[in-house]
């Protein structure tokens, strides 16, 4: 545990009213990491408002319990509190949302909530209060939590799924907090698995608060021994607080039987940290280099006329991936994924409508692909998708590879694409060559989906006669800009 330096007081003992209405009573831990959290500094300010608070518990704790209880109880404290709670995955962010809700509801607290102001609907998920403060959730893997401003305490859920980049977005809500104490950061989640999340922000907290050069920020991490018995009950006291008294020991055995292996039980439910994150610096052998790749970046090129796409899903089919490949004037070609979303009805829509303005060369799925279940609801509004065999996967990533190597592919930058490259790895193939692996990375599907429309665009550009021109403008105007016109285009579904 890291405590920052300077505590003289703590608004933890302000809230405790709003948290008896609520009928909730902290466990001592809880209390110690409210008081810690709140602690403020001689200036009435926030000991831990420039470095935050970061939890790394592991599951079953309580902690999603113990910070929804205390910004809910900050809400009612403090008149006109916007807090905006983010999670990576939709449904961590819903199950979060609903815990939060049953607080609400009950009978002390039902007076503070307006009638209307429990707001349920995917994407807009919020708790108002009669006094003006506001509880807003989403996910970030949806986009939820840029272009925020005045936000004065961000939670960030999941933050081992927290990626850097969507960190930089979320932090300058927070600049403008009218918050008389400061803003407040709240950093929660479990250890990262090596080499699949992109866990570099948590652990930079962690790594700082370990060498002492966390400024201005608490760190607390609840652990089992790194080499304790896995299944000793006494390492499992240590690692879990509200263990046997609010974690049953079936409880225990439940997650421990459900979880894959001794590695993801050591993480997620001791709480334990690989070895690979004590590194000072982890090397990771990338397949295409981050510099390489950011070197590619570009904006306002001009393209050509016609637009290959790709569709592919994530292998746990939580997110779907549109890409798109357009060729540019200088002979390169141009990727980008313009469509990150859950599975829905909507995706039917959005396909259609970039068929009516674009008359791509080819949609295309890779028969292996979760994508594929689409198929027969493609074929249903008139959309007959190109499939892709292993051997075309194989040519697709050999290409992709190559194109990428030899900086002959351009894109815009997109965090998704280039996190799921950062995080891409090879499987060898029966027949020779490699394609990228799925199994174990759910957010590979962005790559994918880019590497079939660069294939795509290379085969079937070639292969098909060139379209009638478009019925409104001239084709050079339909199709330059098309990275832009993809964004614009999807982004009311």
């Amino acid at each position: 545990m890291v405590i920052p330096e300077g505590i003289v007081s703590t608004g933890y003992g302000g809230i405790r009213k709003w948290l008896r209405l609520m009928r909730v009573e902290h466990d001592p831990w809880q209390q110690g990491v409210g008081q810690i959290a709140l602690g403020k500094t001689a200036d009435g300010m926030y000991a831990a408002t420039v470095g935050g608070i970061t939890l790394s518990i592991p599951r079953q704790v309580g902690k999603t319990f113990f910070v929804g209880s205390l910004v809910i109880a900050l809400c009612l404290e403090f008149p006109g509190l916007t807090v905006v709670w983010t999670a990576h995955h939709l449904r961590t962010s819903t199950r979060t949302f609903q815990t939060l809700q049953s607080l609400v509801k009950r009978p002390g607290i039902t007076a503070y909530v307006p009638a209307n102001g429990v707001r349920t609907a995917n994407g807009e998920q919020q708790i108002a209060f009669t006094n003006g403060s506001i509880i807003m959730f989403g996910a970030r893997s949806m986009g939820f939590g840029r272009g925020f401003d005045q936000v004065d305490v961000e939670v960030f859920d999941e933050a081992q799924i927290l990626t850097e980049r969507a960190l930089e977005d979320m932090l300058a809500a927070t600049n403008q907090s009218q918050h008389p104490a400061g803003a407040l950061l709240f950093y929660m989640g479990t250890p990262p698995r090596p080499g699949i999340d992109p866990g570099e922000a948590f652990s930079n907290k962690r790594r700082k608060a370990l060498a002492g050069q966390l400024r201005n920020g608490a760190y607390i991490e609840c652990s089992a021994d790194r080499d304790g018995e896995l299944d000793d009950p006494e390492q499992w006291k240590i690692a879990n607080a509200s263990y046997p008294a609010r974690t049953s020991h079936e409880a225990m055995l439940r997650l421990r039987e459900n979880l894959p292996n001794d590695d993801a039980w050591r993480r997620e439910g001791l709480g334990v940290w690989d070895e690979f994150w004590d590194q000072d610096e982890v090397a990771v052998e990338h397949i295409i280099d981050p510099d390489v790749w950011s070197a590619m970046t570009i904006s306002g090129a001009k393209f050509g006329k016609k637009v290959a796409l790709a569709i592919d899903m994530s292998p746990n089919q939580q997110r779907v991936s549109i890409g798109a490949a357009v060729r540019v004037e200088d002979g390169r070609t141009h990727i980008e994924v313009g469509y990150h979303r859950a599975p829905s009805p909507g995706l039917v829509r959005v396909l259609l409508s970039l068929v009516e303005r674009w008359d791509p060369c080819a949609i295309v799925i890779d028969r292996a692909s979760p994508a594929y279940s689409l198929y027969p609801d493609l074929i249903g509004v008139g959309i007959e998708p190109e499939v892709t065999t292993a051997g075309d996967m194989v040519q697709a990533c050999g290409a992709f590879y190559n194109d990428a190597v030899a900086g002959k592919l351009t894109h815009t930058g997109d965090p998704l694409l280039s996190e799921a490259l950062k995080g891409a790895d090879r499987r060898e193939m029966a027949g020779g060559g490699w394609a990228w692996k799925r199994k174990g990375n759910q957010a590979i599907s962005p790559l994918v989906a880019a590497t079939l429309a660069h294939w795509a665009l290379k085969v079937y550009d070639i292969a098909k006669p060139p379209p009638p021109p478009p019925a409104h403008g001239s084709a050079s105007a339909a199709s330059a800009g098309a990275h832009r016109e993809l964004d614009v285009l999807t982004a009311g579904f």
